[in-house]
């Protein structure tokens, strides 16, 4: 029988005026996230920088067991959302109390924040010359604060590698599941938001702010277009066929697709298609041509095109690094004259 293996350690930082909602993503993503034998891939413990009641925004505190020293034992640090950062907001600058427990932190250890959270790590200066993002109402004070960050308010996450910051609120559950998916693949990413009940996957260039996230009642939406590409990503797609689901002519199609979804056609089915291959990659022995057909890629070569620039490795590694056993469906055949996916707009 093969040794348990030691769970990846997740240290979430508990700070005074704490958002209780951010403080439980982490918990509630890399909590939900089991090998295939059922067994936990991540250990989360919280800390504080001191033992005892931490005070949040809401009308409760939270009682956190464990002190900075934590810090000091993590693969993974979080640093939720606080609504009470002290001189960290007003002036960029560390306390001390603060100072001394970051302080404790391995060098090497990944570090994630969570909308405000991105200030105690900018502070600190782990994200100088970095890629980053907060919640949009705060990203304006933000780059003023810490113009070596290179801030981008219009994304829900970015990822660095080794640092990865979120926007405000529920984008911190994209990043979350972004790690997951990064870390074992597409298929645990994917059983964790099920399980959670979230989108398995929205892309972290996707825009923070979308104009009409829920449509008003008497307007038309594009969620049955967004169905209907769902059951043809393998075929050839226009964006007339789309357009045609609805009744509504290109123009407003395009519009209102943006305004839901905050992408475009194009984009959101070039996502959509790359979920799609990162899934027979990792659950399948088909080839790369057939992973390309059965995606909508057509070739080898676009696959690898499209799959280096989203994942940042080729499918290849991919496949090497998150193989799964398990059976392809019958998918239908392709059909109708053919549109470049992230050429729709």
């Amino acid at each position: 029988m093969d040794p348990q293996p030691h769970p990846h350690r997740v240290v979430v930082l508990a700070l005074t005026g704490l958002l209780p909602f951010e403080l439980g993503i982490p918990h509630r993503i890399f909590g939900r996230a089991n090998d295939q034998a059922g067994r936990p891939l991540y250990e989360v413990l919280t800390c504080g920088l001191a033992p005892g009641p931490v005070r949040t925004e809401a009308d409760f505190a939270v009682q956190v067991e464990h002190g900075p020293e934590l810090l000091a034992t993590a693969d993974t640090v979080v640093v939720p959302a606080s609504w009470e950062l002290g001189p960290v907001y007003e002036s960029g600058t560390l306390t001390d109390e603060l100072a001394a427990a970051l302080a404790h932190i391995r060098p090497g250890t990944r570090l994630v924040s969570i909308c405000t959270g991105g200030y105690v790590l900018a502070a600190a200066g782990y994200l100088d010359g970095r890629p980053a993002t907060t919640h949009w109402a705060s990203a304006e004070h933000f780059q003023r604060l810490f113009p070596a960050v290179r801030v981008d308010a219009g994304v829900l996450y970015t990822d660095d590698g080794d640092v990865l910051t979120s926007a405000g609120v529920a984008s911190g559950v994209d990043l979350c599941l972004h790690i997951v998916r990064r870390d074992h693949g597409a298929a645990v990413a994917n059983e964790v938001a099920r399980r959670t009940v979230v989108p398995p996957h929205r892309d972290g260039g996707q825009a923070q702010f979308i104009e009409r996230p829920v449509p008003e009642p008497q307007l038309a939406t594009t969620a049955a277009a967004r169905a209907w590409v769902l059951d043809r990503l393998h075929e050839p797609l226009r964006l007339t066929d789309l357009a045609r689901q609805e009744a509504m002519s290109v123009r407003t199609f395009t519009r209102r697709f943006r305004e839901e979804s905050g992408t475009s056609p194009g984009q959101w089915i070039l996502g959509q298609r790359v979920e799609r291959a990162r899934r027979l990659l990792e659950q399948t022995e088909l080839s790369m041509e057939q992973v390309a057909r059965e995606s909508g890629f057509g070739t080898a070569q676009s696959l690898r095109k499209h799959v280096q620039a989203v994942l940042g490795v080729s499918p290849t590694a991919y496949r090497r690094t998150f193989r799964a056993a398990s059976s392809v469906g019958t998918l239908p055949s392709p059909d109708g004259p053919s549109v470049d996916a992230g050429s729709v707009h």
